[in-house]
């Protein structure tokens, strides 16, 4: 195996070894920004600059200022000055794809980062590439069982379906992704973890995936103490390696962990570049770049790519430009709620504030109805409360009211699950059944 590897290895040097570099040499350093001249290159090709004659680092290009390229490295600014030289590659930046990443642990450029030998597969793809067209797009209309009620039930997920989960900080979003993981039917989880803590990733691997979810998952990390090229760099490395697995026939969920945290990066990546800072200081790369990112998701004859994707809501303002903008490119939205949260209840999904723009191609009308009205009665028992928590309804006077009231303890018992627990869909659409008869024998009792 080792031979291969070294035999792959060389194959890939031979042939960097062969094309023409130009090389240029290093002007200034500021910040995060690599500033070289002398080097004819182009948007989002890569460099080389060399900083000792046994150490390098490659960067990527990412704007121009005057008759200067702006590089930012794939690593540390550590050790790099003027006057270095700047070698252009001739190439975009490209990560190995292959069954070999089952089970492991990337860094934002693709390089193994879990402490196992280096990946050298015979196939390299480029990071940015277009989104299928609208004509190879295969409707969906097969659902994707999570193993969580809530969701299954009444906010279906379908194959090749971008759902986005929209939470404010400490509700419960990545203990609810890492229960997903667990219960999903899915062939391959990519999972992209961006801007999380070091610790964190950790526990997601020994304590929401464990040696059997991590058997078909690939990680693909790039922790908070990043450079934010990494950052910005880590989902459409994610997703390249999705489209890699989708490609061979599988069905695919990608997961990435926090959207929020990339736009940060591309903030900062922007304001460095001399963007114009539009709101909230996002860039407008920002806007154009995530379009992209998210239609590279979806269903096509060959596999699918569901996409789960966090939002980390600002200060809990659903309405936020990061928030806003997701929601209006994602099939769907699951909303979680910091009052549900400190209550106990978990999943904390605020069930009529979240919506499936598929639910009618994936569920069966019963299914629909059953969901109707669950959904019916959470709203009318809401607006309802306060009255009922005064003691000054009267029973009898709202009979929509009084049949909310007389169910909420059985739909409350559907919607709470405890992270370690997995719902089949058959017993989720089964209970379902249950909460209606539930609904309809005490009517009629009454």
């Amino acid at each position: 195996m080792k031979r291969l590897l070294d035999l792959a290895r060389c194959q890939r040097l031979i042939q960097e070894g062969v094309r023409p570099h130009f090389r240029g040499s290093v002007s200034r350093v500021t910040g995060i920004l690599v500033e070289a001249r002398g080097i004819p290159v182009t948007l989002g090709s890569l460099c080389r600059i060399e900083i000792s004659p046994d150490q390098s680092v490659e960067a990527e290009v990412v704007g121009f200022r005057g008759g200067t390229t702006l590089l930012m490295p794939h690593g540390e600014l550590t050790g790099i000055g003027p006057e270095q030289s700047v070698y252009a590659l001739d190439r975009p930046f490209q990560v190995p794809v292959g069954p070999s990443l089952l089970g492991r642990m990337v860094d934002g450029f693709g390089r193994a980062n879990d402490g196992k030998p280096e990946l050298f597969e015979k196939e390299w793809r480029g990071v940015h590439q277009s989104a299928p067209l609208p004509n190879e797009r295969v409707p969906i209309h097969e659902p994707l069982p999570t193993g969580v009620r809530a969701i299954d039930g009444l906010i279906p997920l379908g194959r090749g379906q971008r759902m986005g989960v929209f939470a404010g900080s400490g509700v419960g979003k990545s203990t609810l992704l890492g229960q997903v993981t667990r219960g999903t039917e899915a062939d391959v989880i990519v999972c992209c973890l961006v801007g999380e803590r070091g610790r964190e990733v950790q526990d997601f691997v020994q304590d929401v995936l464990g040696p059997e979810g991590l058997a078909r998952t690939v990680l693909v990390v790039a922790t908070s103490d990043r450079p934010p090229i990494e950052r910005l760099t880590a989902p459409f490395t994610a997703v390249t390696l999705a489209e890699y697995f989708r490609d061979q026939g599988k069905n695919v969920l990608l997961l990435m962990d926090s959207v929020t945290r990339y736009a940060a990066a591309a903030r900062e990546v922007g304001l460095a570049v001399g963007e114009p800072p539009t709101v909230r200081g996002l860039p407008p790369s920002f806007f154009a770049s995530v379009p992209q990112l998210i239609e590279r998701m979806g269903r096509t004859s060959k596999g699918s790519i569901t996409g789960l994707i966090s939002v980390l809501v600002d200060g809990d303002d659903p309405n936020e430009p990061v928030a806003d903008t997701m929601r209006g490119l994602l099939d769907g939205h699951i909303h979680l709620n910091r009052d549900l949260a400190q209550a106990g209840h978990f999943p904390a999904i605020d069930v009529p504030a979240s919506l499936s723009r598929l639910a009618p191609n994936l569920s069966g009308p019963e299914q629909l109805a059953h969901a109707q009205a669950i959904r019916a009665d959470l709203v009318t028992y809401r607006e309802g409360k306060d009255l009922i928590e005064i003691g000054a309804y009267q029973p009898g006077s709202n009979p929509k009211l009084d049949r909310a009231i007389l169910r909420r303890p059985v739909i409350e018992a559907f919607l709470q699950q405890v992270p370690q627990e997995i719902t089949p869909l058959a017993e989720t659409r089964a209970m379902m059944q249950l909460v209606a008869q539930a609904g309809e024998s005490t009517e009629g009792a009454a």
